[in-house]
This record gives structure tokens, sequence and C-alpha cells, in this order.
């Protein structure tokens, strides 16, 4: 066999480092991709209960896949965390007199710290993401029962709604799902929200498009009494409204109604 050329040595140690290289570059992005794709329970934040008089509640449930933005990229359930609850809780503090925590604490249904939280949101239910187990049924509709309060957010179109009806016939049986009436003390209790007005998730407003998928509905279910003790955003997503409140781009009226919605929220549930 005929000697190599005499560069051939150069050559080969320059395509080893460029692939060395290519495999560090390989890994730090690895590393990066894992790093923002923590999710808020393994992170930290989202554990500490916070001696306040209100601690907004995530429910966690188990889900595959997720989304986000902002470098964060969270399991559905954690959808808009941090950027909602950093935005809406010092809201919520300065437009009413609740002493409010900073963060949000993330439970699941099965979680027996769940009773000591009056107000629990779980967003992006749908496409059948959300399935409770027959424990975390059971003890939702017991904290129910007890007086907490549920709020659905984040989810659009007729196999969303289908599957959330499902879930929430299976929580509480003995109660059925109604459009809330505009003239509701949900609409009154702080702020008046008779006139009904969509909030739209942020890729809707930047797709051109203020409409989600169909009319906006506020439903919920009743208790016997005639208290509200869960709601659903449906064909909306209070929750982008929230995160997106130092966005240009994101409407500042529909920010100024996501606020005020959530305010009535938390007040009724704190009240009734």
């Amino acid at each position: 066999m005929p000697d190599a050329p005499a560069d051939s040595s150069v050559a080969g140690a320059r395509i080893t480092r460029l692939r060395l290289l290519a495999i560090l570059v390989l890994l730090a992005l690895a590393a990066g991709i894992a790093q923002s794709q923590r999710t808020p329970s393994s992170a930290g934040p989202g554990q500490q209960t916070e001696k306040v008089e209100f601690q907004l509640a995530r429910v966690i449930y188990r889900t595959m896949g997720g989304g986000g933005s902002r470098g964060f990229v969270n399991p559905w359930w954690a959808i808009d965390y941090p950027g909602a609850e950093a935005h809406f809780l010092p809201a919520l503090a300065r437009l009413t007199r609740i002493e409010t925590s900073k963060d949000s604490r993330h439970l699941s249904l099965s979680d027996p710290e769940l009773f000591n939280f009056p107000f629990l949101l779980l967003q992006q239910p749908g496409r059948g993401r959300w399935n409770p187990d027959e424990k975390e049924a059971r003890q939702l509709h017991e904290y129910l029962a007890r007086g907490g309060f549920l709020l659905v957010d984040d989810f659009q179109g007729d196999y969303d709604w289908d599957a959330l009806e499902r879930v929430i016939r299976s929580v509480v049986p003995e109660h059925s799902i109604v459009e809330i009436p505009s003239d509701d003390s949900l609409g009154r209790i702080v702020y008046n929200l008779e006139e009904r007005v969509q909030i739209p998730g942020r890729r809707h407003v930047y797709e051109g498009r203020v409409s989600m998928n169909g009319e906006p509905h506020w439903r919920g279910v009743y208790n016997d009494r005639g208290r509200l003790f869960a709601g659903f955003n449906f064909n909306m997503d209070m929750g982008d409204g929230w995160e997106h409140a130092d966005d240009p781009e994101y409407p500042a009226e529909m920010t100024g109604q996501a606020y005020r919605l959530g305010v009535n929220y938390v007040v009724y549930a704190m009240t009734h």
C-alpha cells in the first residue's frame, strides 16, 4: 500500500477535533434542554406552603409532554408557570385586601394537604390529559363538598369539553354543569363582568385571531345551596392573560380582563 500523504495526519486530527466539538455542543444543548424542561416540582418552586391568607394551589396531574414560553418547558398542568403567578398574585394583593403568597403551591389531588388551600387552579385538561384515578376523584369530591373551589382554565373545542365533562360528572355526579348566569354574584362581587369578554391565548393573538375555536363559555357547578364551587373557562385562556401582562404584543385590555376575572373568582371563593 502506498504511503499516505504527509498532511493526512493533520487532516485526521482536524476531523477528530471537529467531531469532539460537535459532541460537546450536543451535550451542552442536551443539558440546556434538560434544564429548561425541569418541571416546577423537580425544580423546587411550588413546594412551599406560605403562611398567608391566600395561596393559590395548582393541581398536578399525570400527563405526557408539555409546552410553555420564555424558555420554560413545563408539563401541561404547569403550562403558564411561573409567569402567570408572578404577575397575577402581586396584582391580587394590590387590587384587594387579601394577604397573598408570592408563589403557588403545587399539589396532586391525592395529597392530604389539599384541604389547607381554598382555591385550586387546573390548567390545560384538554385532549383527555386530565384523568384522575378513583382516589383522586374521591378526594376532590370531598374537597369541593367541604367548601373548596376548583377553577379549570385554558381548554377549547368540543373534544376538550367532552373530555372535561366526563371527568366532572364522575367527580360530582349528584350535580349538574350549567352556564353561569351573567348576573351571578361571581360577575359582580368586585368587578362588574356582566359583559362577557373572551380572553384569548397568546398564540391566537399572534395568529391574528382573537377568538378561540368557538364562543366563550363561563360554566360551573353549584351545590344545593346555590354556591358555585367549580368554574370552567371554556374557549378561554385566562392564564395567558396573566402570564403575558408585560408582553407588548398581547392586548392590555385582555390582561385587564384576565386580572378582573381572576380577582372575582378568588374573592368569591374566599367569601362563599
